[in-house]
């Protein structure tokens, strides 16, 4: 039997946090356990080996079968919803790269909802046509753009371009990579793999360049319907053989010689579907004759076409210099690259620290960004190139974006009681200011939902806005913000407050520090004292940071395990130890009570250790849900669920409420 390999990446936020300490299954197409892992402080997991099938069949046009065996993963992190993914491709010889990003879970939510996302074979084993209209190829101005811009991120419709489907928005390099993985196999010769990805990536900038959609009157740039456009699986894996060779060309594409414009690079499979483009199992032909990525292109597109560059690429903070950075480089290009690696190392505790003189490229900025390159798929050459360059921008920019949106909701005096107003179309003023600046914070955790500009009017930017967001929360999409919608932003924002889990490993719970934080207020709130705090951190005084990341010693609030619960109508701190087995004093002590007094949707920790007996919490069952998975999910075992909840099948009813077991 051939192998494959696995590795799972964790993180939130736009990549700007990884979310360490998550449980991750791996499961066979018959649900057996094959794995379980957890990811490091940089939220990855190790390279997992898993059986599949020789990789020769994926290079046979002929064969009818499955060239490779699909895995499973659930994913699991505290404070944050759940991910299932169905059908992950494992070829021979390759790395599969399956990045996770989780969702915090919300305020009330006593348990964690799960997004499933199905991957299965690539298009290029699709029977069906491919229509893919365009600008005619000999029209010689078919522009609407001046110069050719790469969209930084790129808007994709999740459907075929009328139907009511969501909206995500996806770096280019990333949304290349996904297309990529999607439409053939990373076990094709690497002439072929560029000639494709040279075409995939011209495909995406003509729809840019020439409006084609968004000149129609539709919010996006491209879908992901293979009728119209390219393949794209929001949240699948991507190879890490097509990730090296996108990082080292997304910026370059298809042109004819003494045009700008990207040339309309269609495509087909070129067996089951032909059209007058590039046949995809034409080019592993071609490849194995020897011809190069251009020659292939030359071999389907006009003789005269060429491979051209931009260095115009929206989001990006900063222009990459033209050439590599390495040991002995100097200058501003050098202080700026440090700069990033020292902010995101933050974030990112096993990037090691910078003592190199500034603006001056030594050993230690080449540790920095080896390690960074090997945390975020790069190649680990030391040296900042293109690719490194902009990762850097973006990493940059997602974490200093966290802090900023942590300073600017104190300083909006956000609360968390919601405005009463309804904001519609047309309205103004400081609760449209608050209500952008929540969409914000939605938006750095799910990439469904743009963030508006905050300028205080409610124009058709923030109508956008509002209905995905609502689509996201299972609302009436109308663009409207009423009670349920301010109720749901509001639940959203307080779900995400804190985003850093806490890691069973290290004995410690990562907090980054708000504003109105003091060293006193934090040793209250988790239960611990100033010093212990200080000392864990190395700090000499008692000043802090926005934006500052501490670690506070576990042993305090977590004290061992707990469940939440919120307070409904009727509940006493008497009532609620007699139910989950538990003391007065206990739950007390855990939440930091100094009253018995309690407010209707207050959550509550509730002790579960093993000391509590036969403790249990309550959960709603919801569709998709099997008793298998629900064991998988809280750490227990499907008899231990059936005999608390006194079960005698294992069928279950959406609404129906089970007993899980909490020790």
């Amino acid at each position: 039997m051939a192998t494959g390999y696995l590795i799972i990446q964790t993180h939130t936020a736009h990549d700007a946090l990884p979310v360490k300490g998550a449980q991750i299954w791996i499961m066979d197409g018959s649900e057996r356990k094959v794995y379980h892992v957890t990811t490091d402080e940089s939220g990855e997991t190790q390279r997992i080996a898993l059986e599949t099938l020789d990789r020769s069949l994926s290079l046979d046009p002929d064969f009818s079968g499955t060239p490779f065996i699909s895995y499973d993963v659930l994913a699991f992190a505290d404070g944050f919803n759940s991910v299932h993914i169905v059908g992950i491709p494992i070829l021979e010889g390759e790395t599969a790269l399956q990045p996770i990003e989780f969702v915090p879970m919300r305020q009330i939510q006593r348990t964690p909802s799960v997004t499933e996302i199905q991957i299965g074979a690539p298009a290029v084993t699709m029977t069906g046509s491919r229509d893919q209209a365009g600008p005619d190829p000999e029209d010689t101005e078919p522009q609407v753009l001046r110069q050719v811009v790469i969209p930084n991120p790129i808007t994709v419709h999740l459907g075929s371009p009328n139907a009511s489907a969501s909206n995500v928005y996806v770096t280019f390099p990333d949304y290349v990579k996904n297309v990529a993985s999607s439409e053939i196999y990373p076990t094709w010769p690497e002439a072929s793999i560029r000639a494709n990805i040279y075409a995939i990536i011209t495909f995406a900038l003509n729809r840019v360049f020439t409006e084609w959609y968004r000149s129609r009157g539709y919010s996006f740039d491209i879908t992901n319907n293979t009728a119209y456009d390219q393949y794209f699986i929001y949240g699948r894996n991507i190879y890490e053989s097509i990730s090296r060779i996108v990082d080292e060309i997304f910026n370059e594409y298809v042109r004819r010689r003494g045009q700008n414009a990207p040339y309309f690079t269609s495509f087909c499979n070129g067996t089951t579907a032909t059209c007058a483009g590039l046949s995809q199992w034409g080019t592993v032909t071609l490849a194995n004759q020897g011809l190069s990525p251009i020659q292939i292109l030359r071999s389907y597109y006009p003789k005269d076409v060429e491979i051209a560059e931009t260095n115009i690429i929206t989001g990006v903070l900063s222009s990459y210099p033209g050439a590599p950075l390495k040991v002995g480089s100097t200058g501003l290009d050098v202080q700026t690259i440090q700069t990033y690696l020292g902010r995101i190392r933050r974030n990112y505790p096993a990037i090691p620290p910078i003592t190199d003189q500034t603006g001056v490229f030594g050993e230690s900025t080449r540790s920095a960004v080896t390690k960074f390159q090997s945390i975020f798929n790069l190649t680990p050459d030391g040296m900042v190139g293109k690719a490194t360059w902009n990762k850097l921008s973006y990493l940059y920019a997602s974490v200093t974006r966290l802090a900023e949106l942590d300073s600017e909701g104190t300083s909006l005096g956000i609360g968390t009681v919601p405005p009463s107003s309804v904001l519609r179309l047309g309205s103004s003023g400081q609760d449209v200011i608050t209500l952008q600046y929540l969409l914000n914070v939605a938006a750095e955790f799910d990439s469904t939902i743009p963030a508006p500009a905050q300028d205080g009017n409610f124009g058709r930017e923030t109508q956008q806005s509002v209905a995905a967001f609502q689509r996201a929360s299972g609302l009436e999409p109308d663009g409207m913000v009423g009670p349920l919608t301010w109720q749901a932003l509001y639940q959203t924002y307080l779900g995400a407050d804190q985003v850093i889990p806490p890691s069973a490993d290290t004995g410690y719970t990562e907090y980054v520090v708000r504003s109105g934080d003091t060293l006193w207020l934090l040793a209250r709130r988790y239960n611990t004292t100033v010093d212990a705090i200080k000392r864990l951190n190395g700090l000499t005084s008692d000043n802090l940071s926005i934006g500052q990341v501490l670690r506070i010693p576990a042993s305090g609030a977590s004290g061992g395990a707990y469940s939440e619960y919120t307070v409904r109508s009727g509940d006493t701190l008497w009532l609620l130890a007699q139910r989950f087995g538990t003391t007065v004093d206990a739950i007390k002590r855990l939440n930091g009570l100094s009253s018995d007094i309690l407010n209707i949707g207050q959550v509550l920790r509730i002790p579960t250790s093993s000391s509590a007996g036969g403790s249990y919490f309550e959960y709603t069952v919801r569709s998709g849900d099997t008793l298998w998975l629900l064991a998988q999910r809280f750490g227990t075992t499907v008899d231990a669920i059936k005999r608390l909840s006194g079960l005698s099948s294992d069928i279950l009813n959406i609404g129906q409420v089970l007993r899980i077991p909490a020790g």
